[in-house]
């Protein structure tokens, strides 16, 4: 990525080499992984966290869990960051009730892992959401501000209607009555750019939990929230060849975020990004968590 100035796209090579050789450089991305669970009533999440420093929230995509920040993570860490990743419920050890939920009771249960990790104390963190995930990061910002510094939405849907037909690859994807072949197809047509290994995500799908992001999604009934770039500083990766949330300007990004946004842009990258481009999506993050006020 070619670096300009803020509020233009953010393209940094030189941070994105970095980032690259301490890939090259680092350990399993299993090893300094420490995996808890914490509870609030009924409620059970999850978290996995490495890493010390400013702590960096990862919230994953639609039906999806921690694991698809594997390689973000590893990287995140060894820049010197703590990197918290909590389990959707559903997944892994995370567990409570399914129904009557919003994306506040989602965005809670980040909260309990933030506050966790923090050992009581209030230590606003830098939290990034994935597609899906985008959605509870900013319901978090808006419910709990005292814990947010700054949000990072990657690959993240900002109002703009899906085509009927990309829709119908997103269900596709994790339909376990379908076949293989035809899954695969609805992966690489809604989440991957031409030329990208989609079988990386034939697995790792959890089509209860997306019936329950889903439901809380649609019974969140204010969408006040949405504006997250009015109460803090927003990042938004931008995957260039993103079918399901494509490309903005700057200008839409402002008129529906707020005003205190900038845009990164990752090209060979869809919806996925994750395990499209790891290293320039990490690149991103930590720039704008390295610039950012302490």
């Amino acid at each position: 990525m070619t670096k300009r100035r803020a509020p233009k796209p953010i393209r940094d090579a030189v941070l994105g080499a970095c980032v690259a050789l301490a890939a090259a450089a680092s350990p399993s991305l299993a090893e300094g992984v420490e995996r808890g669970v914490v509870e609030r009533g009924p409620v059970r999440i999850e978290v996995l966290a490495q890493g010390s420093g400013p702590a960096v929230v990862l919230l994953p995509s639609l039906a999806r869990g921690a694991e698809d920040f594997d390689q973000l993570a590893a990287l995140i860490a060894a820049a010197g960051f703590r990197v918290i990743r909590p389990e959707p419920r559903g997944i892994g050890g995370s567990a409570g009730p399914v129904e009557g939920l919003t994306l506040y009771d989602l965005a809670a249960d980040a909260a309990l892992a933030i506050e966790a990790d923090a050992g009581g104390r209030v230590a606003p963190v830098i939290v990034a959401g994935h597609a899906f995930g985008n959605w509870v990061a900013r319901a978090l910002s808006a419910i709990r501000p005292e814990l947010v510094r700054g949000v990072v939405l990657l690959a993240a849907s900002i109002g703009t209607e899906i085509d009927p037909g990309i829709r119908a690859s997103i269900n596709g994807s994790f339909d376990p009555a379908l076949p293989e072949a035809e899954r695969l197809r609805h992966l690489q047509r809604g989440y991957f750019a031409p030329g990208n290994d989609a079988r990386v995500w034939l697995t790792g799908w959890h089509p209860a939990v997306a019936r329950m992001q889903r439901a809380a999604t649609a019974a969140t009934p204010d969408r006040s929230w949405q504006r997250v770039a009015d109460r803090v500083p927003v990042l938004y990766v931008a995957a260039v060849e993103d079918t399901i949330a494509p490309l903005p300007t700057l200008a839409r990004l402002q008129q529906e975020l707020g005003p205190r946004v900038t845009l990164a842009e990752v090209a060979r990258a869809g919806h996925a990004l994750l395990p499209e481009q790891p290293e320039a999506t990490a690149a991103a993050l930590i720039r704008f968590a390295r610039e950012l006020p302490q």
